[in-house]
């Protein structure tokens, strides 16, 4: 079965940063859009990047645009999010997705999740 699976998550202060890390296993990669959703403490989950099979397309959320980049390596079946200038606002927990498109970056109705990673930021 496939298997999905975060990494890089942290606790850190404003203005550090941050690189997920998402592996996915038994899965066609590079056949899926990609994405990264956040669930904040309270909060519903939102998708905050998507990415296209290719990487040609990539799309971000208002609040993260010019401080986090989306990327992946379909060889290595790894999708990233390096986070920079991160801030106390972008706590929360962190999951990589497969989408049906990278806009709207939203959940698809038979997407692959994994169980997320947690990252904190302090002020």
């Amino acid at each position: 079965q496939v298997h999905v699976e975060e990494s890089g998550g942290g606790s850190v202060q404003t203005g550090q940063s941050l690189r997920l890390s998402c592996v996915i296993a038994r899965l066609p990669f590079d056949d899926y859009a990609m994405g990264w959703f956040r669930q904040a403490p309270g909060k519903e989950r939102e998708g905050i990047s998507c990415i296209s099979w290719s990487g040609g397309s990539t799309y971000y959320v208002d609040s993260v645009k010019g401080r986090f980049t989306i990327s992946r390596d379909n060889a290595k079946k790894t999708l990233y999010l390096q986070m920079n200038q991160l801030k106390p606002e972008d706590t929360g927990m962190y999951y990589c997705a497969t989408v049906d498109s990278p806009y709207p970056c939203t959940q698809a109705p038979q997407g692959f999740w994994g169980q997320g990673t947690q990252v904190t930021v302090s002020s």
